[in-house]
């Protein structure tokens, strides 16, 4: 069992506020990264002990992610393409729906509070979700809405920008959160999918409603969670008050978190960082990558280590618990 002699000393939650505001943790936050159950079922026939949880077997500190539903209700069929289909989009985001926070609002706001969990809220899907992109043909339809209306993008992301800040406000007036998510599915492999002038003009100016309920609410740590290569906009998202990138599936040189950190310095910090594709490829991989990336960030402060993306039914058990074991020893050290 891999276990962590300091972890009785603090909460989770101190210790992840300790971390982000660069004080005196008594050691980094050790989250899990997301494991599915047909990768435990997996990994029990690997050396995973039956009947145990990966809890039992490995330390973790214990992460909430606050979920609120912030999509149409009812689901819109196509894109807003008329003024009049705005004030049907207005409709269909009613901030006053019950049904927009989890059943049973009042008992979880309590079991949150009460607990030691780092609270992390989730308050935006990031743009192309917010439009309804699931597949090809409705990606295509908001890439020519943005080249034809660009106009109509900008009330559009601006309805669902105050639409989540009522929301985030109804949270926060029960809950003290420790960090807020804003999520952006927005990178290739090379770039993203908009220009980083697009970005502010369509998107980061949506998001000021509700970055000001954050600080308002004194939310110190706002997270940038995007996937891919979303190097050319990070520049972008620290003007406007983005303090923690927590970037996933990057493993790529663009997204270097050493890069990052020599860029924007401490004002900048960061979650996450270690390739996931090295747990694939073996104990001499893993050890590379960890022992390359993580000390020198640890030693800026500000910097919580753990694999960039859900560990898949590809990644063997004994991979998994060396990449553990050695991250426990670095922190510890």
């Amino acid at each position: 069992m891999i276990q962590n002699p300091a972890a009785a000393q603090m909460t989770s939650r101190k210790r992840f506020q300790e971390t982000m505001a660069y004080g005196t943790p008594d050691c980094v936050p050790c989250f899990e990264e997301g494991i599915r159950e047909e990768v435990i079922q997996r990994w029990h026939s690997q050396g995973l002990p039956e009947g145990k949880t990966l809890s039992q077997v490995f330390f973790y500190d214990r992460r909430r992610e606050v979920v609120v539903d912030l999509e149409p209700r009812p689901t819109l069929k196509k894109l807003p393409a008329t003024a009049d289909d705005l004030v049907i989009l207005r409709k269909h985001l009613d901030p006053h729906d019950p049904g927009r926070l989890s059943r049973n609002w009042d008992r979880f706001v309590e079991t949150c509070q009460n607990s030691d969990d780092t609270l992390m809220l989730r308050v935006h899907s990031g743009f192309f979700l917010s439009l309804g992109v699931s597949g090809w043909s409705r990606f295509m339809d908001v890439m020519n809405l943005i080249v034809d209306h660009p106009q109509l993008v900008r009330e559009i992301m601006m309805i669902q920008g105050e639409f989540a800040a009522q929301i985030t406000e109804k949270v926060l007036q029960d809950m003290v959160v420790d960090a807020a998510i804003f999520s952006e599915p927005i990178g290739g492999n090379d770039k993203p999918l908009i220009s980083p002038r697009m970005y502010e003009d369509l998107v980061l100016k949506s998001y000021q409603p509700i970055l000001n309920v954050l600080k308002q609410h004194g939310v110190k740590t706002i997270v940038f969670r995007t996937y891919g290569n979303a190097r050319v906009l990070i520049p972008s998202i620290f003007k406007w008050g983005f303090n923690c990138v927590w970037a996933c599936e990057a493993g790529l040189k663009e997204m270097d978190y050493r890069d990052l950190r020599r860029e924007f310095g401490r004002d900048m910090r960061l979650i996450g960082g270690i390739d996931l594709n090295v747990l694939r490829q073996g104990k001499s991989a893993i050890q590379r990558e960890v022992e390359e990336k993580v000390p020198p960030l640890l030693a800026d402060g500000g910097y919580v280590p753990l694999a960039d993306g859900r560990v898949r039914e590809d990644v063997p058990f004994e991979n998994y618990v060396y990449y553990r074991q050695l991250l426990k020893e670095i922190t510890e050290a």
